[in-house]
C-alpha cells in the first residue's frame, strides 16, 4: 500500500472516532465553551463596548443552552406539558432582560454543566452493556461440506457446526461435539476462574475459548443467546422507571405551572402590598423563577437508580427495572423453589452400604457397569459416584430397564437387580440391615437396593443436596427479619428434610405450578411485599405473581423472562447483596429529595426576605442539582 493510501485510510479511520468522541462529550464541551465565553464577556464588561460583550453573553446563552432548550421544547410539544428545561431557559432570559447578563449566563452554564453530568451518569450506566456488546463476535467459522467459511453470526442456524480456535470468543450458544478446552465465562456468570469443558457440555456466546480448538453445534439463533438476553434485560431495566421517578415526572409539570403562576403574582403583588419598587419586584420575580425550579428534585432519583442497576450488573445481579430494585428492600417474605434453587438439581450418593460378607468394591463395580447403560438420573448419579474412586467397569450382559422400578443385568451368570424395593422384593429389602433403608428414607433420601440372585446385598441412598450458599442466603435473609418458605412438588418427607437442612422457616410440599401461584397469593395477604425465587417452567406463574420474582441464571428461558431480577451466577447470597443495594439506593434517593426540597424552601424564603441576590440564587439552585447527581453516582462504587 502506498504512503498516500495509508494516510488516507488512517484519516478516514480517525474521523469517525473524533465524531464519536464529540458526540459522547458534546454536552460537556458545550458547557465548558459556554463558561469560557462567560469569563471573556465578564472581563469585557469593563473594557469593551456594550454590543461586543453582550454578543459574547448571547453566544454563551446559545452554546450552553441549545441542548437543554431543544430538549425542553421537544418534550413540551410531545407531552403537551411544561418542564424544568423551559423554566430554566425562561429564568435565564428573564435575568438578561433586566440587565443581569452575567447571572443569566451563569445560570445557563451551571444548568448545562449539571445536564452534562447527568448525561455522564447515563453513559456510565450503559458502559457495562456497551462492553458486553463489544465482546460479541460478528462472524463465525462455519464448517461446511467443502471446508470452512466465515459467515455473519446472524446467519447461523440451529444445528450448524462451527470451529472455535484458541483465543477466540464463542460466537453462538451451542454444545461441544468435538474437542476440549478451558473457557473464561466471566462475561456470563461473573466467575473469574476459567472452567474446563469437553464433549456434550454447553458453551455460551461472548465467552472466551482459551487453549483448545472446539467444534460446536449451534443450539440457539443469535437473537436468543443467553448473552443477548443479558444485554436486553439490562437495556430494558435502564429504560424502565421506578414508581418514585414516575411520580416526580408527573409532579414536574404541575409544579412548573405553580411556579409560573407564583412568578406572575410576584411581578405585581409585592409592589402594591409591600411597597417594593418595580425594579426590585421584577428582580425578585426572576430570582423566584430560578430558585423555585425543581431541577434538584427531578435529578434526585434517576441517576441513583441507573447507578444501582449498573452496580448490580457488575456483581452478576440483573435488575429488569428501577421499580423492582425499589421494591426489593421492602420484602417481608421470600418463597423458594427446591430443585435447582435451594438444591443442586441433581441427586448425589450420600450412603453406600453392603452386606458384611460382600466386598464393597466388587458390588460398586458391577452396579456401576449395569447402571452405565441407563440414562436415568439416579443411575447416572451412581456412575458418577463410582468414577470418583476410579472403579473399573466389568462386562455385563442382557441389561434391561424396568420402567419406574430400576434395571437388571447379568454378571458371570448371576442376575443382579438395582432399583426400588418393589423390584428386589419388599420383604428382602425390609430385612436388609434391620430395615435400615427405611431410616434413610425418613431423612428425605431415595433408597436404591442391590440384589444378586434374589438376595439383597447392598443399598445406595441418594439425595438432591442443598447448596452450601443456600444456607448462607437463608441465614442472611433471617437477619433482615424476612420470613422464608419452600414450595416444592416433592413429597412431605423429602421437603421436611431439605427445609430443615437449609434453615427454611416453613415448607409446603406436593405443589403443582398453579398451587405455587396460589401460595404466593396467600402469602401476600399476610406480608406487604413477597418475593419468589425459582428456576423452572413450573415456577413461572409464582414468579409472575410475586411482588419481586427472582430467577436463577441457569434457569429455563420462561423463568428468566418472567422474573424481575436474575442471579447470573446462581449465587443465592446475592439476594442479600441486592437487598443492600436496594436499601442504599432508597436511602440516597431519600437524602436527595429531602436536601433538594430543603434547598428550594430556603432559597424561596431568603428571596422573600430580600437577603438573596440572583448570583447566589443561581449557585444555590444549580449547585444543589449537581450535588444530588454526585450523591447518586456514589452507588457506582
Amino acid at each position: 500500500m502506498s504512503q498516500s493510501r495509508i494516510v488516507q485510510a488512517t484519516g478516514w479511520f480517525k474521523l469517525p472516532l473524533r465524531l464519536s468522541a464529540f458526540k459522547e462529550h458534546g454536552e460537556l464541551i458545550a458547557a465548558i465553551t459556554s463558561g469560557i465565553l462567560i469569563l471573556v464577556a465578564w472581563y469585557g464588561e469593563n473594557h469593551w463596548s456594550t454590543p461586543l460583550y453582550v454578543s459574547l453573553f448571547v453566544s454563551a446563552f446559545l452554546v450552553g443552552g441549545f441542548a437543554k432548550a431543544k430538549e425542553g421544547l421537544e418534550e413540551t410539544l410531545k407531552e403537551k406539558s411544561l418542564n424544568v428545561e423551559l423554566l430554566m431557559i425562561l429564568a435565564a432570559i428573564g435575568s438578561a432582560s433586566i440587565g443581569y447578563w452575567t447571572e443569566g449566563a451563569i445560570l445557563i452554564f451551571i444548568f448545562s454543566l449539571s445536564g452534562a453530568l447527568e448525561t455522564y451518569t447515563m453513559n456510565k450506566s450503559h458502559k457495562e452493556i456497551s462492553s458486553l456488546m463489544n465482546m460479541q463476535p460478528e462472524e463465525a467459522l462455519l464448517i461446511t461440506d467443502v471446508g470452512y467459511e466465515w459467515v455473519p453470526v446472524k446467519k447461523l442456524h440451529i444445528g450448524n457446526r462451527i470451529l472455535i480456535k484458541p483465543g477466540e470468543r464463542v460466537p453462538a450458544d451451542g454444545t461441544i461435539v468435538k474437542g476440549h478446552s478451558t473457557l473464561n465465562e466471566s462475561a456470563i456468570t461473573g466467575e473469574s476462574l476459567p472452567v474446563n469443558k469437553s464433549e456434550s457440555k454447553e458453551v455460551f456466546a461472548g465467552t472466551m475459548n482459551l487453549d483448545g480448538s472446539l467444534v460446536v453445534s449451534v443450539t440457539k439463533p443469535s437473537s436468543e443467546t443467553l448473552f443477548q438476553k443479558i444485554i436486553t434485560m439490562v437495556q430494558n431495566a435502564q429504560s424502565e422507571k421506578s414508581s418514585s421517578q414516575l411520580f416526580i415526572e408527573r409532579f414536574e409539570s404541575t409544579y412548573v405551572k405553580i411556579v409560573l403562576f407564583g412568578v406572575g403574582l410576584m411581578l405585581f403583588l409585592p409592589h402594591y402590598l409591600f411597597g417594593w419598587s418595580w425594579m426590585e419586584t421584577i428582580y425578585r420575580s426572576m430570582i423566584l423563577l430560578v430558585v423555585a425550579s425543581p431541577c434538584a428534585l427531578v435529578a434526585s432519583i434517576m441517576p441513583a437508580t441507573l447507578s444501582a442497576i449498573s452496580k448490580g450488573a457488575r456483581q452478576g445481579i440483573l435488575f429488569k427495572g428501577g421499580v423492582h430494585l425499589e421494591h426489593l428492600s421492602h420484602l417481608r417474605a421470600v418463597a423458594f423453589d427446591k430443585t435447582g434453587t435451594l438444591t443442586k438439581g441433581e441427586p448425589e450418593v450420600t450412603d453406600f452400604l453392603t452386606d458384611e460378607r460382600e466386598m464393597k468394591a466388587t458390588v460398586l463395580s458391577v452396579v456401576s457397569s449395569i447402571e452405565n447403560e441407563s440414562n436415568h438420573p439416579l443411575a447416572q448419579a451412581i456412575v458418577r459416584y463410582a468414577e470418583k474412586s476410579a472403579t473399573p467397569l466389568p462386562p455385563v450382559e442382557d441389561v434391561k430397564d424396568h420402567s419406574g422400578k430400576g434395571v437388571c443385568g447379568y454378571f458371570k451368570g448371576e442376575e443382579w437387580k438395582i432399583g426400588k424395593a418393589d423390584l428386589v422384593g419388599k420383604e428382602a429389602a425390609a430385612s436388609f440391615m434391620n430395615n435400615y433403608g427405611e431410616r434413610l428414607a425418613s431423612d428425605g433420601k431415595t433408597v436404591i437396593f442391590v440384589s444378586r440372585d434374589k438376595e439383597v446385598i447392598g443399598l445406595f441412598a441418594l439425595k438432591d443436596t442443598v447448596r452450601k450458599e443456600a444456607k448462607m442466603a437463608i441465614s442472611a435473609l433471617k437477619e433482615h427479619g424476612i420470613y422464608t418458605v419452600m414450595l416444592t412438588g416433592d413429597n412431605p418427607t423429602t421437603a421436611k428434610a431439605i427445609a430443615r437442612e437449609a434453615g427454611i422457616d416453613n415448607y409446603i410440599a406436593e405443589c403443582m405450578p398453579d398451587q405455587k401461584q396460589q401460595e404466593i397469593k396467600n402469602m401476600k395477604q399476610h406480608f406487604t411485599h413477597v418475593g419468589m425465587v425459582g428456576d423452572g417452567i413450573n415456577d413461572a406463574p409464582a414468579l409472575a405473581e410475586a411482588d419481586v420474582g427472582i430467577a436463577m441464571g441457569e434457569g429455563t428461558d420462561v423463568a428468566l423472562e418472567t422474573a424481575d431480577i436474575v442471579l447470573m451466577k446462581n449465587d443465592l447470597p446475592k439476594i442479600e447483596e441486592a437487598i443492600q443495594v436496594s436499601k442504599k439506593m432508597n436511602q440516597v434517593i431519600k437524602q436527595n429529595i429531602i436536601f433538594s426540597i430543603s434547598m428550594i424552601m430556603l432559597l424561596i424564603i431568603s428571596n422573600f426576605l430580600q437577603v438573596l441576590d440572583l448570583p447566589l440564587g443561581v449557585i444555590g439552585h444549580e449547585g444543589s442539582t449537581i450535588l444530588v447527581i454526585l450523591n447518586g453516582l456514589r452507588l457506582l462504587k
